[in-house]
Protein backbone atom coordinates (compact mmCIF):
# COMPACT_ATOMS: atom_id res chain seq x y z
CA UNK A 1 0.00 0.00 0.00
CA UNK A 2 1.48 3.03 -1.02
CA UNK A 3 1.99 6.30 1.67
CA UNK A 4 -0.03 9.49 1.12
CA UNK A 5 2.94 10.45 -0.94
CA UNK A 6 6.48 9.74 -2.48
CA UNK A 7 9.15 12.21 -3.06
CA UNK A 8 11.99 12.26 -6.11
CA UNK A 9 14.61 14.40 -6.01
CA UNK A 10 15.68 15.36 -9.32
CA UNK A 11 19.48 16.55 -9.23
CA UNK A 12 20.00 17.57 -12.85
CA UNK A 13 19.21 16.81 -16.51
CA UNK A 14 22.41 15.16 -17.24
CA UNK A 15 24.69 13.73 -14.62
CA UNK A 16 27.49 16.02 -15.06
CA UNK A 17 26.21 19.20 -16.08
CA UNK A 18 26.05 20.28 -13.19
CA UNK A 19 23.60 22.31 -10.10
CA UNK A 20 24.10 24.63 -7.43
CA UNK A 21 24.88 23.53 -4.44
CA UNK A 22 21.88 25.16 -2.93
CA UNK A 23 18.92 23.94 -4.91
CA UNK A 24 19.98 20.25 -4.16
CA UNK A 25 20.06 20.60 -0.25
CA UNK A 26 16.86 22.56 -0.61
CA UNK A 27 15.37 19.25 -2.15
CA UNK A 28 17.00 17.27 0.89
CA UNK A 29 15.48 19.66 3.20
CA UNK A 30 12.13 18.29 1.49
CA UNK A 31 12.89 14.87 2.91
CA UNK A 32 12.92 12.87 -0.63
CA UNK A 33 12.45 9.22 -0.79
CA UNK A 34 14.70 8.49 -3.83
CA UNK A 35 16.87 10.49 -5.46
CA UNK A 36 17.35 9.74 -9.85
CA UNK A 37 19.83 10.77 -12.20
CA UNK A 38 19.69 10.45 -15.71
CA UNK A 39 23.19 10.10 -17.05
CA UNK A 40 22.38 9.65 -21.08
CA UNK A 41 21.03 10.51 -24.58
CA UNK A 42 21.30 9.91 -28.12
CA UNK A 43 20.94 13.45 -28.75
CA UNK A 44 24.33 14.20 -29.46
CA UNK A 45 24.46 11.48 -32.18
CA UNK A 46 26.07 8.16 -32.08
CA UNK A 47 29.54 9.11 -31.84
CA UNK A 48 30.04 8.36 -27.80
CA UNK A 49 28.01 5.17 -28.20
CA UNK A 50 30.59 3.89 -31.25
CA UNK A 51 33.91 5.50 -29.70
CA UNK A 52 33.24 4.06 -26.11
CA UNK A 53 33.40 7.53 -24.81
CA UNK A 54 31.29 9.53 -22.03
CA UNK A 55 29.10 12.71 -22.87
CA UNK A 56 30.54 14.42 -19.68
CA UNK A 57 34.44 14.65 -18.36
CA UNK A 58 34.95 12.33 -15.35
CA UNK A 59 35.84 15.36 -13.08
CA UNK A 60 32.40 16.67 -13.69
CA UNK A 61 30.50 13.29 -13.27
CA UNK A 62 32.24 12.66 -10.09
CA UNK A 63 31.64 16.96 -8.61
CA UNK A 64 27.65 15.69 -9.17
CA UNK A 65 27.79 12.17 -7.97
CA UNK A 66 30.19 13.39 -4.80
CA UNK A 67 27.14 15.34 -2.94
CA UNK A 68 24.61 13.18 -4.48
CA UNK A 69 26.17 9.85 -3.04
CA UNK A 70 27.12 11.14 0.19
CA UNK A 71 23.83 13.28 0.74
CA UNK A 72 21.62 9.91 -0.03
CA UNK A 73 23.40 7.75 1.72
CA UNK A 74 23.24 10.06 5.14
CA UNK A 75 19.43 10.51 4.77
CA UNK A 76 19.09 6.73 3.79
CA UNK A 77 17.46 6.78 0.24
CA UNK A 78 17.89 4.62 -2.84
CA UNK A 79 19.87 6.78 -5.58
CA UNK A 80 19.39 5.70 -9.09
CA UNK A 81 21.64 6.40 -12.13
CA UNK A 82 19.99 5.98 -15.50
CA UNK A 83 22.14 5.46 -18.51
CA UNK A 84 25.28 5.33 -17.28
CA UNK A 85 27.96 7.14 -18.68
CA UNK A 86 25.77 8.64 -21.44
CA UNK A 87 25.20 5.26 -23.51
CA UNK A 88 25.14 2.91 -20.93
CA UNK A 89 27.44 0.25 -23.28
CA UNK A 90 29.42 -1.97 -20.63
CA UNK A 91 32.36 0.53 -21.26
CA UNK A 92 30.02 3.53 -19.78
CA UNK A 93 28.81 1.54 -17.05
CA UNK A 94 32.26 0.63 -15.77
CA UNK A 95 33.31 4.11 -16.15
CA UNK A 96 30.49 5.26 -14.00
CA UNK A 97 31.12 2.32 -11.60
CA UNK A 98 34.50 2.99 -10.80
CA UNK A 99 33.35 6.70 -9.90
CA UNK A 100 30.97 5.67 -7.71
CA UNK A 101 33.46 3.43 -5.73
CA UNK A 102 35.81 6.00 -5.85
CA UNK A 103 33.47 8.36 -3.83
CA UNK A 104 32.64 5.33 -1.28
CA UNK A 105 36.60 5.02 -0.99
CA UNK A 106 37.44 8.47 -0.71
CA UNK A 107 34.42 9.02 1.94
CA UNK A 108 34.91 5.94 4.34
CA UNK A 109 31.44 4.56 3.74
CA UNK A 110 30.40 1.42 3.81
CA UNK A 111 27.58 -1.48 3.85
CA UNK A 112 26.48 -0.20 0.98
CA UNK A 113 24.82 -2.19 -1.59
CA UNK A 114 25.28 -1.60 -5.75
CA UNK A 115 23.46 -2.89 -7.84
CA UNK A 116 24.91 -2.49 -11.66
CA UNK A 117 22.03 -3.46 -14.40
CA UNK A 118 24.04 -4.16 -18.15
CA UNK A 119 22.07 -3.21 -21.14
CA UNK A 120 24.78 -4.74 -23.99
CA UNK A 121 22.84 -7.16 -26.56
CA UNK A 122 24.84 -9.80 -27.67
CA UNK A 123 25.68 -9.79 -31.56
CA UNK A 124 24.11 -12.96 -31.59
CA UNK A 125 20.62 -11.83 -30.04
CA UNK A 126 19.86 -9.57 -32.55
CA UNK A 127 21.32 -12.24 -35.69
CA UNK A 128 18.71 -14.29 -34.35
CA UNK A 129 15.91 -12.37 -33.80
CA UNK A 130 16.66 -10.51 -37.27
CA UNK A 131 16.14 -13.53 -38.86
CA UNK A 132 12.95 -14.50 -36.62
CA UNK A 133 11.52 -11.83 -37.96
CA UNK A 134 11.55 -10.15 -34.30
CA UNK A 135 13.38 -6.77 -35.16
CA UNK A 136 12.54 -3.85 -37.41
CA UNK A 137 14.27 -0.69 -38.18
CA UNK A 138 12.82 2.13 -36.28
CA UNK A 139 12.25 4.82 -38.58
CA UNK A 140 12.59 5.20 -42.31
CA UNK A 141 16.21 6.67 -42.10
CA UNK A 142 18.02 3.71 -40.72
CA UNK A 143 20.08 1.77 -43.71
CA UNK A 144 18.95 -2.30 -43.73
CA UNK A 145 21.29 -4.06 -40.96
CA UNK A 146 23.16 -6.48 -42.94
CA UNK A 147 25.58 -9.09 -41.35
CA UNK A 148 28.49 -6.53 -42.56
CA UNK A 149 27.06 -3.83 -40.51
CA UNK A 150 26.67 -6.22 -37.39
CA UNK A 151 30.09 -7.37 -37.75
CA UNK A 152 31.00 -3.64 -38.10
CA UNK A 153 28.98 -2.46 -35.13
CA UNK A 154 31.14 -2.34 -31.99
CA UNK A 155 28.61 -2.55 -29.17
CA UNK A 156 24.87 -2.85 -29.27
CA UNK A 157 22.35 -1.74 -26.17
CA UNK A 158 18.83 -1.76 -25.71
CA UNK A 159 16.69 0.88 -23.22
CA UNK A 160 15.34 -1.16 -20.30
CA UNK A 161 12.54 -0.40 -18.68
CA UNK A 162 11.31 -0.31 -15.21
CA UNK A 163 11.40 -4.19 -14.72
CA UNK A 164 15.11 -5.21 -13.87
CA UNK A 165 15.22 -1.60 -11.56
CA UNK A 166 12.28 -2.82 -9.58
CA UNK A 167 13.92 -6.00 -9.13
CA UNK A 168 17.14 -4.02 -7.72
CA UNK A 169 15.09 -2.10 -4.91
CA UNK A 170 13.34 -5.17 -4.15
CA UNK A 171 16.54 -6.62 -3.39
CA UNK A 172 17.43 -3.57 -0.97
CA UNK A 173 20.34 -2.03 -3.23
CA UNK A 174 21.27 1.50 -2.24
CA UNK A 175 22.88 2.82 -5.59
CA UNK A 176 21.54 0.89 -8.77
CA UNK A 177 23.72 1.68 -12.01
CA UNK A 178 21.53 1.35 -14.81
CA UNK A 179 23.10 0.63 -18.27
CA UNK A 180 21.13 2.23 -21.30
CA UNK A 181 17.96 2.86 -19.92
CA UNK A 182 14.64 4.71 -21.09
CA UNK A 183 15.03 7.97 -19.80
CA UNK A 184 11.59 7.98 -17.53
CA UNK A 185 12.43 4.68 -16.16
CA UNK A 186 14.76 4.94 -13.41
CA UNK A 187 11.83 7.57 -11.99
CA UNK A 188 8.74 5.47 -12.57
CA UNK A 189 11.02 2.03 -10.85
CA UNK A 190 11.21 3.78 -7.78
CA UNK A 191 7.65 5.06 -7.46
CA UNK A 192 5.80 1.64 -8.63
CA UNK A 193 8.25 0.09 -6.54
CA UNK A 194 6.29 1.60 -3.61
CA UNK A 195 2.91 1.19 -4.97
CA UNK A 196 1.81 3.85 -7.41
CA UNK A 197 0.72 4.19 -10.02
CA UNK A 198 2.14 3.60 -13.20
CA UNK A 199 0.94 6.35 -15.54
CA UNK A 200 2.08 9.30 -13.25
CA UNK A 201 5.06 7.60 -12.48
CA UNK A 202 5.90 7.46 -16.26
CA UNK A 203 4.90 11.25 -16.61
CA UNK A 204 6.67 12.18 -13.53
CA UNK A 205 9.90 10.73 -14.74
CA UNK A 206 9.12 12.33 -18.59
CA UNK A 207 9.85 15.50 -16.28
CA UNK A 208 12.10 14.74 -13.95
CA UNK A 209 14.69 13.37 -16.32
CA UNK A 210 14.93 16.65 -17.78
CA UNK A 211 14.96 18.28 -13.75
CA UNK A 212 14.07 22.03 -13.80
CA UNK A 213 13.93 21.88 -17.97
CA UNK A 214 10.18 22.46 -17.75
CA UNK A 215 10.34 25.33 -15.29
CA UNK A 216 10.77 28.97 -16.28
CA UNK A 217 13.39 29.62 -16.91
CA UNK A 218 13.95 26.56 -18.01
CA UNK A 219 17.27 24.34 -17.58
CA UNK A 220 18.90 21.28 -17.21
CA UNK A 221 21.40 22.51 -14.78
CA UNK A 222 19.44 22.41 -12.29
CA UNK A 223 16.88 20.69 -9.32
CA UNK A 224 13.04 19.24 -9.41
CA UNK A 225 11.34 17.88 -6.69
CA UNK A 226 8.23 15.24 -7.54
CA UNK A 227 5.76 14.33 -5.38
CA UNK A 228 3.58 11.34 -6.14
CA UNK A 229 0.26 11.25 -4.86
CA UNK A 230 -2.24 8.67 -4.74
CA UNK A 231 -4.01 10.24 -8.04
CA UNK A 232 -2.00 13.12 -9.31
CA UNK A 233 1.71 14.24 -8.83
CA UNK A 234 3.07 17.58 -8.35
CA UNK A 235 6.36 19.10 -10.05
CA UNK A 236 8.47 21.94 -8.10
CA UNK A 237 11.83 23.74 -9.00
CA UNK A 238 14.09 23.74 -5.76
CA UNK A 239 15.49 27.22 -6.74
CA UNK A 240 13.98 30.61 -5.77
CA UNK A 241 14.59 32.46 -8.97
CA UNK A 242 12.05 29.65 -11.32
CA UNK A 243 8.72 28.48 -10.94
CA UNK A 244 6.07 26.32 -13.09
CA UNK A 245 3.46 27.09 -14.66
CA UNK A 246 0.74 25.10 -16.10
CA UNK A 247 1.86 26.00 -20.07
CA UNK A 248 5.79 25.47 -19.11
CA UNK A 249 4.93 21.88 -17.62
CA UNK A 250 2.63 21.07 -20.53
CA UNK A 251 4.50 22.52 -22.95
CA UNK A 252 7.14 19.88 -21.84
CA UNK A 253 4.80 17.26 -23.11
CA UNK A 254 6.36 18.13 -26.59
CA UNK A 255 9.77 17.26 -25.87
CA UNK A 256 11.35 14.38 -27.87
CA UNK A 257 8.17 13.24 -29.22
CA UNK A 258 7.14 12.56 -32.18
CA UNK A 259 3.46 12.94 -31.35
CA UNK A 260 2.45 15.64 -28.82
CA UNK A 261 0.57 13.34 -26.42
CA UNK A 262 1.83 9.69 -26.94
CA UNK A 263 4.73 8.86 -25.49
CA UNK A 264 6.04 5.04 -26.80
CA UNK A 265 8.23 2.96 -24.28
CA UNK A 266 9.33 -0.46 -23.64
CA UNK A 267 6.09 -2.67 -23.63
CA UNK A 268 3.90 0.44 -22.75
CA UNK A 269 2.24 3.14 -24.24
CA UNK A 270 1.56 6.58 -22.38
CA UNK A 271 -1.26 8.89 -23.38
CA UNK A 272 -1.42 12.51 -22.24
CA UNK A 273 -4.47 13.83 -24.39
CA UNK A 274 -6.45 14.30 -21.03
CA UNK A 275 -4.13 15.53 -18.53
CA UNK A 276 -5.06 18.78 -16.44
CA UNK A 277 -2.48 20.88 -15.38
CA UNK A 278 -2.95 22.91 -12.59
CA UNK A 279 -0.82 25.90 -10.73
CA UNK A 280 -1.09 25.58 -6.84
CA UNK A 281 0.26 29.44 -6.42
CA UNK A 282 3.78 28.50 -4.92
CA UNK A 283 5.63 28.22 -8.01
CA UNK A 284 4.20 24.42 -8.64
CA UNK A 285 2.21 22.68 -10.81
CA UNK A 286 -0.07 19.44 -9.75
CA UNK A 287 -0.41 17.15 -12.96
CA UNK A 288 -3.94 14.71 -13.07
CA UNK A 289 -5.33 12.62 -15.94
CA UNK A 290 -1.79 10.97 -17.44
CA UNK A 291 -3.05 7.12 -18.68
CA UNK A 292 -1.04 4.20 -19.92
CA UNK A 293 -1.68 1.38 -21.82
CA UNK A 294 0.59 -2.40 -22.37
CA UNK A 295 1.97 -3.29 -25.90
CA UNK A 296 0.27 -6.56 -27.34
CA UNK A 297 3.76 -7.19 -27.76
CA UNK A 298 6.79 -6.17 -25.67
CA UNK A 299 9.60 -4.20 -27.87
CA UNK A 300 12.86 -2.45 -26.68
CA UNK A 301 14.52 -0.30 -28.71
CA UNK A 302 18.19 -1.14 -29.78
CA UNK A 303 21.41 1.54 -30.53
CA UNK A 304 24.32 0.54 -32.31
CA UNK A 305 26.99 2.45 -33.68
CA UNK A 306 29.44 1.67 -36.64
CA UNK A 307 32.74 3.35 -37.98
CA UNK A 308 31.82 5.18 -41.47
CA UNK A 309 34.72 7.65 -41.97
CA UNK A 310 37.37 10.09 -40.31
CA UNK A 311 36.48 13.91 -40.41
CA UNK A 312 38.85 16.91 -40.82
CA UNK A 313 36.96 20.77 -40.48
CA UNK A 314 37.70 23.82 -40.28
CA UNK A 315 36.20 27.17 -38.71
CA UNK A 316 36.03 30.60 -40.58
CA UNK A 317 34.44 34.29 -41.07
CA UNK A 318 33.55 36.05 -44.48
CA UNK A 319 33.23 39.85 -44.34
CA UNK A 320 33.47 40.77 -47.74
CA UNK A 321 30.26 41.60 -49.14
CA UNK A 322 31.02 40.55 -52.34
CA UNK A 323 32.01 37.14 -51.32
CA UNK A 324 28.90 36.85 -49.14
CA UNK A 325 26.78 37.54 -52.29
CA UNK A 326 28.50 34.83 -54.11
CA UNK A 327 29.38 32.66 -51.50
CA UNK A 328 28.00 29.52 -52.50
CA UNK A 329 28.55 29.66 -56.21
CA UNK A 330 32.37 30.32 -54.69
CA UNK A 331 32.67 27.22 -52.59
CA UNK A 332 30.89 24.89 -55.35
CA UNK A 333 34.20 26.25 -57.47
CA UNK A 334 36.07 25.65 -54.77
CA UNK A 335 35.41 22.02 -54.36
CA UNK A 336 35.71 21.73 -58.04
CA UNK A 337 39.05 22.59 -58.06
CA UNK A 338 40.42 20.65 -55.28
CA UNK A 339 38.28 17.38 -56.77
CA UNK A 340 40.25 18.06 -60.09
CA UNK A 341 43.51 18.27 -58.48
CA UNK A 342 42.69 15.13 -56.43
CA UNK A 343 41.52 13.31 -59.81
CA UNK A 344 43.28 10.29 -58.89
CA UNK A 345 41.28 9.37 -55.95
CA UNK A 346 37.78 8.21 -56.08
CA UNK A 347 35.06 10.92 -55.47
CA UNK A 348 33.54 7.95 -53.46
CA UNK A 349 36.37 7.78 -51.15
CA UNK A 350 35.48 11.97 -49.27
CA UNK A 351 32.83 14.51 -49.36
CA UNK A 352 33.49 18.00 -48.79
CA UNK A 353 30.54 20.07 -47.43
CA UNK A 354 30.11 23.95 -46.62
CA UNK A 355 27.74 24.90 -43.61
CA UNK A 356 27.59 28.75 -43.83
CA UNK A 357 25.74 30.37 -40.82
CA UNK A 358 24.34 33.73 -41.25
CA UNK A 359 22.38 32.03 -44.45
CA UNK A 360 21.07 29.01 -43.90
CA UNK A 361 23.55 27.28 -41.27
CA UNK A 362 20.70 25.99 -38.96
CA UNK A 363 18.30 24.36 -41.18
CA UNK A 364 19.87 24.21 -44.71
CA UNK A 365 17.42 23.91 -47.75
CA UNK A 366 14.49 24.42 -45.22
CA UNK A 367 15.56 28.45 -44.31
CA UNK A 368 12.23 30.21 -45.61
CA UNK A 369 14.90 33.75 -44.92
CA UNK A 370 18.32 33.41 -46.97
CA UNK A 371 19.23 36.67 -46.14
CA UNK A 372 22.65 36.50 -45.52
CA UNK A 373 24.16 38.69 -42.71
CA UNK A 374 26.83 41.53 -43.37
CA UNK A 375 29.35 38.61 -42.08
CA UNK A 376 29.25 35.05 -42.33
CA UNK A 377 30.38 31.78 -40.03
CA UNK A 378 31.45 29.46 -42.59
CA UNK A 379 32.68 25.57 -41.79
CA UNK A 380 33.72 23.44 -44.28
CA UNK A 381 34.60 19.52 -43.35
CA UNK A 382 35.62 16.69 -45.06
CA UNK A 383 34.70 13.56 -44.35
CA UNK A 384 36.93 10.54 -45.98
CA UNK A 385 37.95 6.83 -45.60
CA UNK A 386 40.79 7.97 -43.55
CA UNK A 387 42.11 10.49 -41.56
CA UNK A 388 44.91 11.00 -43.66
CA UNK A 389 42.94 11.36 -46.85
CA UNK A 390 40.26 13.99 -44.52
CA UNK A 391 43.75 16.24 -43.61
CA UNK A 392 44.78 16.39 -47.00
CA UNK A 393 41.86 17.38 -48.90
CA UNK A 394 40.52 19.48 -46.22
CA UNK A 395 44.01 21.44 -46.61
CA UNK A 396 43.05 21.89 -50.11
CA UNK A 397 39.75 23.06 -49.73
CA UNK A 398 41.16 25.72 -47.04
CA UNK A 399 43.71 26.94 -49.40
CA UNK A 400 42.00 26.80 -52.61
CA UNK A 401 39.08 28.82 -50.75
CA UNK A 402 41.46 31.42 -48.94
CA UNK A 403 42.87 32.65 -52.02
CA UNK A 404 40.05 31.65 -54.48
CA UNK A 405 39.68 34.80 -57.13
CA UNK A 406 35.99 35.82 -57.30
CA UNK A 407 34.97 37.72 -59.93
CA UNK A 408 35.00 41.36 -58.69
CA UNK A 409 37.75 40.79 -56.06
CA UNK A 410 39.45 44.06 -54.94
CA UNK A 411 42.68 42.68 -53.73
CA UNK A 412 44.97 39.61 -53.32
CA UNK A 413 44.52 38.77 -49.53
CA UNK A 414 43.07 36.03 -47.80
CA UNK A 415 39.53 35.50 -48.09
CA UNK A 416 39.17 33.89 -44.76
CA UNK A 417 39.65 34.62 -41.55
CA UNK A 418 40.68 32.17 -38.53
CA UNK A 419 39.92 32.50 -35.50
CA UNK A 420 41.86 29.32 -34.95
CA UNK A 421 45.24 28.63 -35.43
CA UNK A 422 46.25 25.80 -36.73
CA UNK A 423 42.80 26.21 -38.68
CA UNK A 424 42.36 22.56 -39.28
CA UNK A 425 40.93 20.32 -36.69
CA UNK A 426 41.51 16.42 -37.65
CA UNK A 427 38.32 15.11 -35.48
CA UNK A 428 38.53 12.19 -35.99
CA UNK A 429 36.32 8.70 -36.37
CA UNK A 430 32.99 9.28 -37.97
CA UNK A 431 29.83 7.32 -36.10
CA UNK A 432 26.68 6.57 -37.83
CA UNK A 433 23.47 4.52 -36.07
CA UNK A 434 23.74 0.97 -37.56
CA UNK A 435 21.43 -0.73 -34.93
CA UNK A 436 18.36 2.03 -34.20
CA UNK A 437 15.59 -0.98 -33.89
CA UNK A 438 12.47 -2.28 -32.10
CA UNK A 439 13.19 -6.00 -31.03
CA UNK A 440 10.66 -8.27 -29.66
CA UNK A 441 11.59 -9.90 -26.01
CA UNK A 442 9.48 -12.27 -24.16
CA UNK A 443 9.33 -9.33 -20.79
CA UNK A 444 10.84 -6.37 -19.73
CA UNK A 445 13.41 -8.78 -17.57
CA UNK A 446 15.06 -10.92 -20.51
CA UNK A 447 17.86 -8.94 -21.99
CA UNK A 448 18.39 -7.77 -18.78
CA UNK A 449 21.18 -8.95 -15.88
CA UNK A 450 21.63 -7.33 -12.62
CA UNK A 451 24.75 -7.75 -10.65
CA UNK A 452 25.51 -6.92 -7.02
CA UNK A 453 28.41 -6.14 -4.36
CA UNK A 454 28.46 -5.39 -0.96
CA UNK A 455 31.15 -2.02 -0.72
Amino acid sequence: MAKDEFKILAPCGMLGYGFPKSSFMNGMACGPDAIVVDAGSTDAGPHKLGAGTAIVSKQACKKDLEIIITEGVKAGIPIIIGSAGGSGAKVHVEWTRSIVLEILEEHGIRGIKVATIWADIPHEVVTAKLEAGKCEPLGLTVAPLTPERLAATDRVVAQMGHEPIVAALEEAADIIICGRAYDPSPFAAVAMHHGYDTALAYHLGKILECAALSAEPGTTKDCMLGTLKTDSFIVQPLNENRKCTAVSVAAHTFYEKDHPYILHGPGLVLNLEHCVFTELGDGSVEVRGSQIAETPVYKIKLEGAMKVAYRTFVVAGVRDPLLIAKIEEVEELVKQQVREYYSEVSPDDYKIHFINYGLDGVLGELEPQRKPAHELGIVFEVVAKTQELANAVCSSVRSTFLHYGYEGRKATAGNLAFPFAPSDVPFGAVYEFSVYHLMEVSDGFEMFRTDYEEV
